[in-house]
């Protein structure tokens, strides 16, 4: 497989880009292709044994910063983002990963890979971050004003996403609302609720925010405005919980001995102690962040995997691993396919 990372998307970019791809490029044996000002990539290369790996640059010399948008996007033709998108769409490449900006990258994602035929709009997609259970949950914040129609789009792409790389069968979907009657939300998600209801999907109807956590449905469906305060809420829980467990519980052994003290039926004993850790330790990794990696955006002619602006390595190479998966999933034909016709 050959996948682009832009080797300048990351807040700290290229040191956790370019570490990522070569723990990536070391995982799983893949042609790794780094786009970006070639002097620097090679300087951050160097610190890396990359000998037996897979690992090639093609030389983007303009960076899209954060503060750029689709006016700058639309300028800067040679800018990492829009290089290697142009390496997926002239089938050199088979996915996109970056850390950068999610504007410009959607925008560089419309230009040049451009929608697929009778997508109204794309979609930013990801596992949600807090549930019992997988959870497709969209949008993260791609169409922040979407209508009816392009809000059944994307709850169609959801239903591909969930059974193509979660495998689940016949995926229920839910929209997020302030309440389960039919009547609760704004005009779009009542009318929206409507279209779904009369659909060929296996519609649920509303789905609450606490009712999402505990897994009542599988594919979660908002506008980009409302679904990306909503996952930065939940990753600020979970990124909460994450350092409570590790610094309260998992923190000084009088910590853990009050633990074991405070869960009745227990015996107080090191061997107790050290049959509950584990369960904690599990926990803490499945509230990080970088263990998701970053979010499919659906409805392009291509694979795009847009992480989080913090990520660190492990991110990085987390995000290539969802790379991997929707494209051995076949997520985009079957989008083009299914969705579109």
């Amino acid at each position: 497989m050959r996948i682009v990372v832009d080797a300048f998307g990351s807040d700290r970019c290229p040191g956790p880009d370019v570490e990522g791809a070569v723990l990536a490029a070391r995982a799983w044996g893949d042609e790794i292709i780094l786009v970006g000002p070639e002097d620097r990539i090679r300087t951050e290369l160097a610190k890396h044994d990359t000998s037996t790996l897979n690992i090639r640059i093609v030389h983007a010399p303009d960076i899209l910063t954060m503060a750029d948008h689709s006016d700058a996007v639309r300028q800067k033709e040679n800018a990492s983002i829009r290089v290697g998108m142009r390496l997926v769409r002239d089938a050199e490449a088979d996915a996109f990963v970056s850390a950068g900006n999610t504007i410009a990258i959607l925008a560089s994602a419309i230009f040049d890979l451009r929608r697929i035929r009778g997508i109204r709009r794309p979609a930013l997609s990801m596992i949600y971050p807090i549930t019992f259970g997988p959870m497709v949950f969209l949008d993260m914040g791609a169409t922040a004003d979407p209508t009816p129609e392009i809000l059944t789009q994307f709850a169609r792409m959801g239903v591909v996403y969930a059974e193509k790389l979660l495998g689940i069968p016949n995926p229920r979907v839910g929209l997020l609302a302030n309440g389960e009657e039919e009547e609760k939300g704004t005009l779009v998600m009542r009318e929206t609720f409507t279209v779904l209801k009369a659909s060929d999907m296996n519609f649920i109807g509303n789905v609450e925010p606490k009712e999402a956590v505990l897994g009542a449905t599988d594919v979660l469906v908002t506008d980009g405005f409302t679904g990306n305060i909503h996952i930065k809420t939940a990753e600020a829980v979970a990124s909460f919980l994450k350092r409570m467990i590790r610094g309260d519980v998992l923190g000084p052994l009088s910590s853990k001995i009050g633990l074991i003290l405070m869960i009745p039926g227990l015996i107080v004993s090191l061997p107790g102690l050290l049959l509950l850790l584990p369960g904690f330790r599990r926990l803490v990794k499945r509230l990080d962040y970088a263990e998701v990696g970053g979010g499919l955006l659906l409805g392009v002619n291509g694979v795009v995997i847009v992480g989080h602006g913090r990520s660190n390595a492990k991110a990085v190479q987390n995000a290539i691993l969802r790379a991997r998966e929707a494209v051995i999933a076949d997520v985009v034909p079957t989008i083009r396919a299914g969705v579109a016709g």
